[in-house]
């Protein structure tokens, strides 16, 4: 943990901004204020802003080796698809958990929650080697290893068919097994990795699965991370499990809490937002995945407006194709201007930025050690260089960042005061490796008609009425 000054550094205040100095001492902010004494080394920050890091706050970080090749499909198509390429192995899983966690630092996250996909049969493998790869970059790693009891085909609704599913490889007791352990062995948030429980969501879990996800969460004292309503096809499958809403079933089993945040929630109605915001959830805006896959576009304004804590996730790379965060919180900011003609409820920048990072550490329940320069709080931070093309001329600064195209406009950047980027390169890994190590161990491919859908295609249309 490093003590430092950054020195006359520009940071938002109210409407405003003003010039200070930050003080850093054992990685957390001690002052702020103009013309502090020097402690430790010294930053400049002339020409630069400053910000709390942002949070990733929904990915698959091992859907890196299958971005750009995924068809044109909706989501339950679209895995069906995944699914069928050739498995990942523990080496592509460290490279693509190395490549998530740069790109989402140059893109001013210091946090990634990771709803990382486990090879069959090395699940404490697989979890291992991405926590050691987000350990040896340095950002701050929430892993919320996906897990699931019932196969594929149950994540579509059966609709007047009768439909009969495959056994799930593990029994739900198998898993919630490998999760516990995995919290003996992985969860140090002390030295930046967290795990989290995280069905992957109502379509592929049975409430045996949620439950033992909840006696996990209440036994460790763990966050809780789940898909939600992601698509109208999850809507229609929950009232035909349940006989009501998803947001409904799970608030009675009670998995809803402000120590669970939930990805999409494309498909809510008034009622189920009342109930996220009764229950402190939080909800993790994924815009470019869901534009992707024809998900929809989720009502942030109205959760925004009801009290719900909103924040950004990129999503996987194959159903985003990036880790730009930057790019996350534009379109997901500037998209709901078309939902609501109320402009008053549109979000600002300023807005935005506060999403992406004291939303994120809300949605992980550690709001107070994360998310804003406040005294106290760790020293999760990022300075922009503002003599940057992309950040120029000189306007308004956070205007320029969440509403332009800002292209290396990262300066430095630290995770609990230890620097991870200076001077705009990453100093923990050799980036110019790993890209070599990417290309090495892929190919160029060309999309092709996946088996597993041509399966699946016809039930989907006809129970989605296509």
């Amino acid at each position: 943990m490093g003590t430092f000054t950054i020195q006359n550094v520009l940071i938002a205040t109210g409407d405003d901004y003003i010039t200070v100095d930050v003080q850093v001492v054992n990685g957390a902010i001690a002052a702020i204020a103009p013309n502090l004494q020097l402690i430790g080394i010294a930053i400049d920050g002339k020409n630069k802003l400053l910000l709390p890091g942002f949070f990733n706050a929904h990915t698959h970080s091992s859907e890196m080796w299958q971005r750009g090749i995924m068809s044109t499909l909706p989501l339950e198509l679209w895995l069906a698809e995944l699914y069928d390429f050739a498995p990942i192995d523990t080496e592509q899983v460290y490279l693509s958990a190395l490549g998530t966690a740069v790109e989402t630092l140059l893109s001013g996250g210091t946090s990634v929650v990771d709803h990382l996909v486990l090879i069959p049969g090395l699940e404490l493998e697989t979890i291992a080697i991405a926590s050691r790869a987000y350990k040896e970059v340095g950002i701050r790693a929430f892993i919320a290893p996906l897990i699931q009891d019932e196969s594929l085909t149950a994540g579509i609704p059966s609709g007047e068919s009768t439909q009969n599913h495959e056994a799930y490889y593990h029994s739900t007791a198998a898993t919630l097994e490998i999760i516990a352990e995995a919290v003996r062995q992985f969860h140090r948030p002390d030295e930046g990795v967290s795990i989290l429980v995280a069905p992957t969501g109502i379509q592929l879990c049975t409430d045996d699965l949620f439950t033992g996800c909840i006696e996990l969460s209440d036994r460790y004292d763990l966050c809780r991370h789940s898909h939600l309503l992601e698509t109208r096809a999850q809507e229609k499958l929950a009232q035909e499990k349940y006989g009501c809403t998803a947001v409904e079933h799970l608030q009675r089993i009670g998995f809803l809490s402000n120590k669970t945040s939930l990805a999409h929630c494309v498909w809510l109605n008034d009622t189920d937002i009342a109930i996220l915001a009764e229950t402190q959830s939080t909800v993790v805006h994924n815009p470019l995945s869901n534009l992707r896959l024809g998900s929809g576009i989720a009502p942030i304004l109205k959760y925004r407006q009801a009290g719900v804590n909103v924040t950004f996730g990129c999503d996987g790379a194959s159903s985003n194709d990036s880790q730009d965060l930057l790019e996350a919180i534009k379109i997901g900011s500037i998209l709901h201007n078309v939902t609501d003609f109320d402009y008053q409820h549109w979000i600002t920048p300023r807005q935005a930025v506060e999403m992406a990072s004291l939303g994120g550490a809300k949605g992980l329940n550690i709001a107070d050690k994360l998310g804003s320069l406040t005294v106290g709080k760790q020293a999760d931070l990022v300075l922009y260089d503002l003599t940057n093309l992309s950040l120029l001329p000189r306007t308004d600064p956070i205007g320029l960042l969440v509403l332009g195209r800002p292209n290396n406009v990262v300066n430095s950047a630290w995770v609990n005061g230890k620097q991870i980027i200076a001077d705009g390169k990453v100093t923990t890994v050799n980036v110019n490796e790993l890209r070599q190590e990417l290309f090495n161990r892929s190919q160029w491919q060309t999309k092709r008609k996946s088996k597993t859908v041509a399966q699946i295609e016809a039930h989907y249309r006809t129970v989605m009425g296509l």
